[in-house]
């Protein structure tokens, strides 16, 4: 039986380094105090014995854990449905692997899930969360606030914080995206535009039937159908705008999965895209929007960008970063972009 490979301890970078055990303590923590000669002394020494740090006992120390909890508001199956999701955790991920934190994901499988996800956060395990896909009558932001842990939030919010300083958050310009989806509709010479909402208890669906609304101010409310953000929501939108209006010839759906379900319908029932109706879509999420047929107009959000500002924006508050000034809606908001395919 081969013997068991020990694994270096503190002491024996200390040995190595020529330095007291304390001072190696220092520089593989990330104290002061210490000279840039012995840090570079016992960095070279630690990469020599291959030493890793014993995590646990230095949070003890650091009181921080190098993890971070991204906490996603919606059940599994939607998750890992929604080419939206994957990209905006790719960005958070690269953020956080620059930086040597862990991701720790939670999800949310129903209501009975949100006391589990505030426990875990209270419990210290984390040293902030990352949090996205709210709703608006969602439990979620009042146990994170009780949890105590620094938290940004993906979208804006419906709420302010119960002490009244607005939620750090990163989202697009949903309302200036979608003016400028119908505005592109109405310069194709359309006149009867319909819109496929998002679920209207999300700030982004709602931002979005805003920006409609800001340009068809007297449009047909029956021209206005709420889907989910999925195909099938999608579907079932587009067939209750056929239904109530027949001759509408253009469609802005509130994100390219719900244009992607609306063109099977339009297909379904005969209409041309684009020459009977011209659709337009949101998010620009290439595996959907280039292999559409015809390939899908919709306003572009950079999704992965997003998720790495969330992660940058948290970070910087855990290195102790400023908090945000009472009354100020301290958020990042990104810039959209029609981009212009066959559909429209």
């Amino acid at each position: 039986m081969s013997e068991a490979v020990s694994r270096p301890t503190l002491e024996a970078v200390a040995a190595r380094a020529g330095v007291s055990r304390a001072t190696v303590s220092r520089v593989v923590n990330g104290g002061d105090g210490v000279r840039e000669p012995l840090i570079e002394r016992v960095r070279r020494a630690v990469e020599e014995l291959g030493y890793v740090p014993n995590q646990a006992a230095r949070s003890l120390v650091t009181r921080r854990h190098d993890a971070v909890a991204v906490v996603i508001a919606e059940p599994e199956t939607r998750v890992f449905a929604d080419p939206f999701f994957a990209l905006q955790l790719r960005g958070i991920s690269k953020e956080l692997t620059a930086h040597d934190n862990q991701l720790v994901l939670l999800l949310t499988e129903g209501r009975d899930d949100h006391a589990r996800v505030g426990r875990y956060l209270a419990g210290g395990h984390v040293d902030g969360a990352l949090v996205f896909s709210l709703h608006l009558d969602d439990a979620l932001p009042a146990l994170i606030q009780r949890a105590g842990i620094p938290t940004v939030f993906g979208g804006r919010p419906g709420w302010r914080d119960a002490d009244g300083r607005g939620a750090v958050y990163v989202d697009s310009d949903n309302r200036g995206g979608a003016r400028e989806a119908v505005r592109h509709l109405l310069g194709l010479g359309r006149g009867r535009v319909a819109h496929i909402a998002g679920a209207l208890d999300q700030t982004s669906a709602v931002d979005r039937l805003d920006g409609f609304r800001d340009v068809m101010a007297d449009t047909d409310p029956l021209l206005i159908a709420e889907g989910d953000f999925t195909p099938a929501g999608g579907e079932r939108a587009m067939r209750e705008l056929l239904e109530r209006h027949p001759d509408l010839d253009a469609v802005f759906a509130a994100n390219d999965l719900m244009a992607s379900g609306a063109l099977r319908v339009l297909r379904e029932a005969g209409r041309r895209v684009p020459e009977d109706v011209a659709l337009v879509g949101f998010d620009d999420m290439l595996p959907i929007a280039e292999q559409t047929d015809p390939p899908l107009t919709t306003v572009r959000q950079d999704i992965e960008e997003m998720g790495r500002l969330m992660a940058r924006l948290l970070l910087g508050r855990l290195r102790g970063g400023a908090e945000p000034e009472e009354d100020t809606a301290p958020g990042v908001v990104l810039s959209t972009t029609l981009v212009r395919r066959a559909s429209a």
